[in-house]
């Protein structure tokens, strides 16, 4: 869990990349559909008024392991925060309130019906 609020996903490759331009032909081709069905799935449940998808990859300013968050900005959160896209990852994490473990679960639950309807 983190401070990027509730329904907020990270989508990394499972092997160690600390650059876009390391990935493989194979995962390259995976990470545009995987970002957009993550994408659409955040939509689906959170409803928000855009999906921001970010790529990060520094820790203690070097480049580390490569992850996408995909973050559902909604207009409550913009309005709370007052900001959008950076400034409001940034109040986000200045403020540092970590969501209640219940409702990650309840989100998480739900997400992974969206991502896998088959399974649920």
């Amino acid at each position: 869990m983190g401070p990027l609020g509730i329904g907020t996903l990270l989508v990394k490759p499972f092997r160690h990349v600390l650059h876009i331009a390391e990935l493989t032909e194979e995962e390259s081709a995976e990470l545009g559909p995987l970002l957009r069905r993550v994408s659409a799935a955040v939509e689906d449940v959170v409803h928000p008024e855009q999906v921001y998808v970010c790529l990060w990859s520094h820790s203690g300013g070097v480049p580390g392991h490569i992850h996408f968050v995909v973050q559902p900005a909604t207009r409550d959160l913009m309005e709370r925060f007052g900001g959008y896209g950076p400034a409001l990852q940034m109040a986000m994490f200045t403020e540092g309130d970590i969501p209640d473990e219940a409702e990650v679960e309840a989100i998480c639950a739900q997400l992974r019906a969206a991502l896998h309807p088959s399974a649920s």
